[in-house]
């Protein structure tokens, strides 16, 4: 069974940049689709981002245009470019993957 495993998060200001990437270990990424939710103190889990094999992807519309999510088939990694962000993003971030989850990562945006 796939395992997954998220890094990249950290403590950044409003308006600066962060990468997050989810790498699959165990087995390979399947066919099915690779999302990252997020989960801030008191509230529900939020997908964020989801990509499929082909590459399509879709967003929630909270951060279209500020974020981007990729998948390299090859190397088992999907990533998460985070660029203009948001106090509001803070929050821990997790990566699915036909129902399994990672740990989480957090990301903390504050001045």
């Amino acid at each position: 069974q796939v395992q997954l495993v998220e890094s990249g998060g950290g403590l950044v200001r409003p308006g600066e940049s962060l990468t997050l990437s989810c790498a699959a270990t165990g087995s390979p990424f399947s066919g099915a689709a690779v999302h990252w939710y997020r989960q801030a103190p008191g509230e529900g889990r939020e997908m964020v981002a989801r990509v499929v094999p082909n590459g399509w992807t879709s967003y929630a519309d909270s951060v279209k245009g500020r974020f981007t999510i990729s998948r390299d088939n090859a190397k088992n990694t999907v990533t998460l470019q985070m660029d203009s962000l948001r106090v509001e993003d803070t929050a821990l971030y997790y990566c699915y993957h036909d129902g399994a989850w990672g740990q989480g990562t957090q990301v903390t945006v504050a001045s």
